[in-house]
């Protein structure tokens, strides 16, 4: 079987898909990707660089640094221009420079820069300042290629809209809209709701609701993609009679589109629901972002995964899309059941990435991960177990001890009883190497 029949992509298609532009995303949930990239070694007609980032979370530095000594071993002389500009590392600065060392390298040649595992580093504000600065400043001939299992809305949107990128590699990605760019663009509204909740319209904030109601409503319909208006009635107003809470709903939820249309600006209304069937469900007028939607698909994806590689990757990016509890400045009732629900979800991501590593014997980064967990769950009697056997294996005795210390305290101050045989048991054990 030819790898183009493995890959859904012949080079010809990859060439015309990139032609012109400076970015491309290779978004590998296709099978055999490294089949499709020894492909694009074997015929690609232009000199190829590959670099492979290694390592956990690598600062932007840190892997630009590697990349031009492992470079420089090779091409003897890359990097004079990176390796200058890490002296006093801005990210603008060091787009710059890998733009003008790239540039040298190639004088008039075609070359594309191939970056893999991209997964690993994180997508931050630094980045987004580096990438754009060396987009800005690469030559015609020079291209960048990124391949990840993870790419999300910032920093690529933009340039995708602008035609700086491409994607290639989504036949199976789900919810890929971030990529989709409509003629004439739909309104792209990103909602965050891990943390003290915020939403943007094509990049501007929300910053007046017109009360707490129209903003609590939007998130409520954010988190409730199809729901009825009788859930919606019991929710936020189980007291008034239905024709009451009509009345106040219908305004709500025009103070919602308000919000929306005004940070459009086209004179338009944008309504964020629709109904159909009895049900409020996602407008079409509208592209969504959600964090939270991407934080539980993540999780899910990580569940079902093929590889203990492809696991590992979906729970660092569920791990950090959960910046802080849901909603923080909210205490309605459904807003607190869903806030312990996402911390749920988020202690179990944790804790499956401690076993991961626990499998692998890397009990530091498995201890890590579980007492990070505890401090989300720290009823959970089966993950201090872990950590003090860990902690028994590491001949910490005393670390075990105080672990079995505080979980009898907690057990005892919220549910009243002790620690179960299995752990007493465990306990003895460690007391017989103290």
């Amino acid at each position: 079987m030819i790898p183009q029949m493995i890959t859904n992509l012949t080079i010809q298609e990859f060439q015309e898909r990139s032609r012109g532009k400076k970015v491309i995303l290779l978004y590998p949930w296709v099978n055999y990707r490294t089949i499709f990239l020894t492909h694009l070694i074997q015929n690609l007609d232009k000199g190829l660089l590959y670099y492979r980032i290694i390592g956990e979370n690598p600062k932007l530095e840190e892997w630009l640094s590697s990349m031009a000594t492992e470079f420089d071993q090779v091409l003897e002389g890359f990097g004079s221009h990176l390796k200058q500009a890490l002296i006093n590392p801005k990210p603008a600065r060091l787009g710059e420079a890998l733009a003008a060392d790239l540039a040298d390298y190639a004088k008039n040649e075609n070359i594309l820069l191939f970056i893999d595992e991209f997964d690993r580093a994180p997508l931050n504000g630094k980045f987004r300042e580096f990438i754009e600065a060396a987009v800005k400043n690469l030559p015609d001939n020079i291209q960048l290629s990124f391949s990840s299992r993870r790419l999300t809305y910032e920093p690529w949107y933009n340039m995708v809209a602008r035609g700086d990128a491409c994607v290639v590699g989504t036949e199976y990605r789900k919810d890929d809209v971030m990529f989709e760019i409509d003629e004439p663009g739909r309104p792209q509204l990103e909602v965050y709701s891990l943390g003290r909740g915020y939403a943007l319209v094509n990049g501007q904030m929300i910053t007046n609701w017109d009360g707490a109601l129209p903003r609590n409503l939007f998130f409520y319909f954010m988190d409730h993609p199809l729901v009825t208006r009788d859930e919606i009635f019991a929710t936020f107003w189980p007291d008034l009679s239905v024709k009451e809470a009509t009345n106040v709903f219908h305004v709500t939820k025009r103070k919602i589109s308000e919000r929306i249309s005004m940070k459009v600006g086209d004179g338009k209304s944008y309504e964020l629901t629709q109904y159909s069937g009895g049900f409020y469900m996602p407008s079409e007028k509208i592209v969504r972002h959600y964090d939270v939607a991407d934080f539980q698909s993540a999780i899910e994806r990580a569940m079902v995964a093929m590889s203990d590689e492809q696991e590992k990757t979906l729970l660092v990016e569920a791990i950090e899309l959960y910046k802080a509890p849901f909603i923080q400045t909210v205490e309605m009732p459904w807003v607190v059941e869903r806030r312990d629900q996402l911390r749920q979800l988020y202690a179990q991501a944790l804790i499956s990435m401690a076993r991961l590593h626990k499998r692998r014997n890397e009990l530091d980064h498995a201890l890590g991960f579980f007492i990070r967990a505890l401090k989300e769950t720290p009823e959970r009697e089966d993950i201090h177990r872990e950590v003090m056997s860990i902690y028994l294996k590491q001949d910490m005795i005393e670390d075990a001890q105080r672990q079995y210390q505080s979980l009898e305290k907690i057990l005892h101050d919220s549910l009243n009883i002790g620690p179960s045989r299995e752990t007493r048991e465990l306990y003895e054990v460690i007391s017989a190497h103290s």
